[in-house]
């Protein structure tokens, strides 16, 4: 009864954290569209120029995912968001900087990329840290409701956060836009310390290449899931465009119904029906959407995929979260939460270069298809993972 009242207690708490994440997250939402303007008519550079400005920042994350949760591990999941936040509001004002007026345009640059790289820093320690402190809050029972809730923050961030950076990027420029990112982290760390913090656990501890080895077939689930995500956000615009149907936008809106509805609705299932089934079925779904995608007809069937493709990526992080939180000791939760979301940043920064090469080939409707046998091969990894869980 005292552990239920805890998690009761703690669910709450869990929802002001999500909150100051989701305000972290506006700042990389924000900044992703309008980085590439900046590069290109601000500083005069080509598109690859600015297409390298974003992605650095993700090849950031992907590399201090390890080293950020075994940190957290080592001083709490509290003092870790809140290092990460005043990382967040440090990049802001790097790339602030970067559009001083009286630096070259090499000059410029270089330090536009030197915030990046910091911003991915900090995206780092704020999620992982993040994620233990929430989970030490509620219980590893309640590990795939509060993942899901987490996940709401994100996405919800990066559905609000594009328009919103254009806009500020035409009203107040490149220098205002990066102090509001500057601000918002801030914010966040104001309204957490009222959060008790949750005291590191002792216990020894592992590299993260030992806690990757136990975790990895989760982690593969989540990196194949992330492949048909990415294949929908960067190119069923243009495939939509090469087709000469109408709606092209309406795709990723129809996507994002669909993967938050079940983040609302069934956002408890992990913990009830076990994370590898739920990831199992939440893949098949994919797996369909991308299938349908690439054969459709015509625009609404294509649209209809784009539903599907997102009530199926919906649930699979927090499914297999909660698996890879139960493989692992407490004391090494922040690494492995590390651990595993590295492999859904790598399959985002990996998908869209290597698809986009096989569609200049072969078309866009070969990049769904790729999506589908991601899927497909991720439900195995699920599967596989739910064996080892049993």
């Amino acid at each position: 009864m005292t552990d239920i009242t805890e998690a009761t207690a703690g669910y709450p708490r869990v929802v002001v954290l999500t909150v100051a994440l989701f305000l972290s997250y506006l700042t990389v939402a924000m900044a992703l569209p309008a980085i590439p303007v900046h590069v290109v008519e601000g500083l005069g550079l080509d598109n690859t120029w600015g297409g390298l400005a974003v992605g650095i920042a993700f090849l950031s994350t992907i590399l201090t995912r390890g080293h950020a949760g075994a940190w957290t591990d080592r001083v709490g999941g509290k003092l870790a968001m809140q290092y990460g936040l005043l990382i967040y509001a440090a990049a802001g004002l790097v790339c602030a900087l970067a559009a001083w007026p009286d630096l070259e345009a090499g000059q410029s640059y270089t330090l536009l990329l030197v915030g990046r790289l910091v911003l991915g820093l900090g995206e780092s320690l704020a999620l992982v840290g993040m994620m233990g402190w929430a989970i030490g809050l509620t219980g590893q029972a309640r590990s795939g409701r509060v993942i899901s809730l987490v996940g709401m923050g994100m996405y919800g961030a990066f559905a609000t956060g594009g328009p919103l950076g254009l806009t500020l990027l035409d009203r107040i420029g490149f220098v205002g836009l990066m102090g509001v990112c500057s601000v918002l982290p801030m914010v966040g760390l104001i309204i957490i310390p009222s959060v008790p913090a949750v005291e590191p656990h002792a216990g020894p501890r592992e590299s993260i290449w030992r806690i990757v080895g136990r975790i990895w077939l989760p982690g593969a689930a989540v990196g194949l899931q992330g492949v048909g995500f990415a294949a929908l956000g960067a190119f069923f615009p243009l495939y939509f465009l090469s087709k000469g149907w109408q709606h092209a936008g309406l795709g990723l809106t129809l996507f994002g119904i669909g993967f938050v509805a079940m983040r609302l609705l069934c956002g408890h299932l992990p913990d009830r029906m076990g994370g590898a089934r739920v990831a199992a079925v939440s893949l098949v779904v994919e797996a369909i959407g991308q299938y349908l995608i690439w054969l459709a007809p015509g625009p609404y069937a294509a649209l209809a995929g784009a539903l599907l493709t997102g009530v199926g990526c919906s649930m699979v992080f927090p499914s297999m979260g909660s698996v890879v939180i139960k493989q692992v000791p407490p004391q090494l939760r922040g690494t492995a939460i590390g651990g595993f979301a590295a492999f859904q940043d790598l399959a985002y920064g990996a998908t869209g270069p290597v698809v986009g090469v096989l569609a200049d080939y072969s078309g866009y409707s070969s990049v769904f298809l790729i999506g589908g046998i991601a899927a497909t091969l991720g439900l195995w990894a699920a599967m596989a993972a739910g064996r080892n869980d049993g």
